[in-house]
């Protein structure tokens, strides 16, 4: 394994996380009326795009800003419907790096009965609550956002069944698993593409550091000291209890020339950068493997000898973890 110290540099120099150009990316839009919006979460207002494309705007009361989630609506919306909250990765759905940029998720999901809800936001920022506002990345509450104020809010807006899943990649992607044992009662299927949800010791602290690095954020206005009591408390390696009675699904791809590299011929540098990020990831979650079958927790698993950190393993990882959360939410 290339140590730490390297790895952050070797990736960092190359200015590449999870194969996501980093485009200008911009803090979600503040509250209507400068801040002085009512401190409960809220819709702010709705948007139509199509018959089945919806852009809603959530005022979160915990960040003080009005978020944008880009929904795909069920294909029949006769009776309550699930929800399937996924998370982008570390551009957070500012950049062109999306899963609707990026993969074919909105014709995947059109014959599908679920509500597909994908924030837009909270670009390097883990998806978690952090200690303090951040000089550059601001108030990062999404924790709080996505596991308190945005369920209810959005269950009364689109009439959904109470039923949820969650998933994610890259930096989402242990951001899925955190999410779901920190409020266990409300996913009941969870489905991490290219996570890494180890945070207590590498490479999941290289990991870490390096995404909030490149968003120009000091990862210890997150969790406080790398390697503090905190750092252990997110690591759901160490309370896997926690994901206990929920459908599992975890991918991730060894770091070798696999299909995809095959098939589109990649730059070889961006090959080597690519290949050691899912080399690393996948250390994560093999040791995550060995906890949960310790623990006698059952999941279903795609660790892969081949396959780099990039989309087309990601579209293949949502359409095979699909049947997995369906079943849990009753899609």
């Amino acid at each position: 394994m290339v140590s730490g110290v390297r790895w952050r540099r070797r990736i960092a120099a190359m200015g590449i996380v999870a194969a996501m150009p980093v485009a200008g990316v911009a803090n979600a839009e503040p509250a209507a009326g400068g801040g002085t919006n009512s401190a409960v979460a809220h819709v702010d207002r709705i948007e139509n795009v199509t018959d089945r494309d919806v852009v809603m705007h959530v005022y979160s009361a915990a960040m003080d800003r009005v978020v944008r989630l880009d929904v795909i609506r069920p294909a029949d919306t006769s009776s309550p419907r699930p929800v399937l909250y996924l998370l982008n990765g570390a551009g957070g759905g500012e950049d062109a790096a999306t899963w609707q940029q990026q993969t074919d998720v909105r014709e995947f999901f059109a014959d599908k009965d679920v509500n597909v809800v994908i924030p837009v936001g909270g670009a390097y920022s883990y998806y978690t609550d952090w200690q303090q506002d951040d000089p550059v990345l601001g108030r990062q509450r999404w924790t709080t956002f996505l596991t308190e104020e945005l369920p209810p809010v959005l269950d009364e807006a689109l009439g959904t069944s109470g039923r949820n899943a969650i998933a994610g990649m890259s930096m989402s992607g242990g951001s899925a698993l955190a999410l779901a044992a920190e409020a266990p009662d409300l996913y009941r299927a969870v489905a991490a593409y290219s996570g890494c949800a180890q945070t207590s010791s590498e490479p999941g602290q290289n990991y870490v550091e390096l995404v909030v690095h490149l968003g120009g954020g000091d990862v210890e206005n997150m969790w406080g000291p790398v390697g503090g009591p905190e750092w252990a408390e997110r690591d759901v390696t160490l309370h896997a209890e926690k994901l206990r009675g929920k459908a599992l699904y975890i991918s991730s791809g060894g770091g070798l020339p696999g299909p995809h590299e095959f098939s589109a011929a990649p730059d070889p540098v961006d090959y080597a950068v690519l290949g050691t990020i899912e080399a690393a990831v996948s250390q994560c979650n093999e040791r995550l493997r060995t906890t949960l079958d310790g623990l006698g927790i059952e999941a279903t698993y795609d660790l892969r000898p081949d396959g780099t950190h990039s989309w087309g393993y990601w579209q293949d990882a949502l359409h095979d973890s699909w049947p997995v959360m369906a079943e849990a939410i009753g899609a």
